[in-house]
């Protein structure tokens, strides 16, 4: 029961964080933690623990995690939980035609999950992170939960014993003439096991690993494109000089 209870909360922690209507809080930044092994190696366990119950990550294999300092053996012994080889892609856990009777629908693919949503409030990684972080109690919802940055989301949260139970705190202004309430910040009501600011750095370094898992070579592909860059700067001078002695002569 327990297992079931979990892959339900998992099945919904991030689906319809993609979807979200508009609306809801302006986005946070989220932490750039891409060049940092720790950090991504403490997402990619956060992932596999919270997430990988009901997602797959079906471009990703296990052994790619090595990219990010992990051994081979670190991964058998800490990580595979869903396959015996280390080989094998995140494969899900729930099987596919029971997630399709308990929820109307298989949870997606969370691969990209973090290229998959941006606006002029910022990256798909800032509104995952400022998601994961915006969740309140309403009993209102069947769910009990809803959240700041997707409004009447229909998810619970999955992570709710680490970061507690809060709820917004809201100051009435006038704006444009009206009164309104405008969101001013968060009340804790209950602790969770972690204190706000070591949640925030948790989501922070799960939001790094989604973000890494999206396109594992990009650390590399900015390396190599500022190198080419200073090369052709180079040459470029160093063409500029030949051509200047080449015509000099000529009249």
């Amino acid at each position: 029961m327990k297992k079931l209870v979990l892959s339900f909360l998992t099945a919904f922690a991030l689906v319809s964080g993609v979807q979200a209507a508009g609306g809801g809080i302006a986005w946070d930044k989220a932490p750039n933690n891409l060049n940092d092994m720790a950090s991504l190696q403490n997402g990619a366990k956060v992932f596999v623990n919270y997430c990988l119950n009901c997602h797959a990550a079906a471009f990703m294999r296990f052994n790619r995690l090595t990219d990010i300092g992990l051994t081979e053996q670190q991964i058998k012994d800490n990580l595979l939980f869903t396959t015996d080889k280390v080989g094998e892609t995140m494969k899900v856990s729930m099987d596919p035609r029971q997630a399709k009777e308990w929820f109307g629908g298989n949870p997606p693919d969370l691969t990209v999950i973090a290229r998959s949503r941006s606006s002029g409030q910022g990256s798909g990684a800032d509104y995952l992170y400022t998601y994961l972080r915006s969740y309140y109690p309403d009993e209102t919802k069947a769910t009990g939960w809803n959240n700041l940055a997707y409004p009447n989301v229909g998810m619970p949260h999955v992570l709710w014993e680490l970061q507690g139970k809060r709820v917004p705190v809201y100051a009435k202004e006038e704006v444009h003439g009206h009164a309104t309430e405008v969101f001013k910040g968060w009340e804790q009501v209950s602790p969770g096991k972690m204190t706000q600011l070591e949640y925030d750095h948790t989501i922070g370094d799960l939001v790094g690993y989604l973000q890494w898992m999206s396109e594992p070579s990009q650390s590399k592909r900015v390396q190599i494109g500022v190198w080419v860059l200073i090369f052709l700067t180079v040459m470029t001078a160093f063409t500029w000089r030949l051509n200047v002695a080449f015509w000099k002569d000529v009249k």
